[in-house]
């Protein structure tokens, strides 16, 4: 029954790291690995094309980290898209750096956000599960052990002081 209970608490858990507000950073990711996919460039390709390793593509697309302005215009030509189509969301000026750098900034805070809601989250199903399984223990201890006093009153120990002799 607890162990039942700590599921659901886990998944109550991962369900609120999830659920986010904000979900432009949502949708650069996932406008970045459908266009990606629709022009037909493997994830090591585009990042060749780039100049960043692999496991940069990989991380914008998984939603863990966003490029800077200047390697999101070139990332837009690239993939021969706006800016703002990219982003999933409408940005004035797309060639000024500062303009990109700006919706950028919000995208990573909304990512800090997501990111320490979720530490925070998982310290607390790391705390349940911890006090849980104290708690099976000292259940388990507790009813286990056989109560010691009344085993010495009713079988008491023998002492003798015969001695056993072996003859070969």
């Amino acid at each position: 029954m607890l162990i039942c209970i700590a599921c659901r608490i886990a998944a109550i858990m991962l369900f609120l790291i999830y659920q986010d507000k904000g979900v432009e950073h949502i949708m650069f990711s996932e406008n970045l690995k459908t266009l990606r996919k629709q022009k037909g460039f493997s994830q090591e390709e585009l990042a060749t094309r780039l100049h960043v390793v692999r496991q940069t593509i990989s991380k914008w697309e998984k939603n863990l980290s966003v490029p800077d302005a200047d390697t999101l215009i070139r990332l837009a030509e690239i993939l021969e898209v706006s800016v703002s189509e990219l982003l999933g969301t409408k940005i004035e000026n797309e060639n000024v750096a500062s303009d990109v750098a700006e919706q950028l900034s919000r995208i990573n805070e909304q990512l800090a956000i997501k990111n320490r809601r979720s530490r925070r989250i998982w310290k607390i199903v790391a705390i349940i599960l911890a006090v849980i399984v104290l708690v099976n223990i000292f259940i388990a201890v507790f009813f286990s052990v056989p109560d010691l006093n009344s085993n010495t009153q009713n079988n008491p120990l023998a002492i003798s002081d015969e001695t056993i002799s072996i003859d070969e």
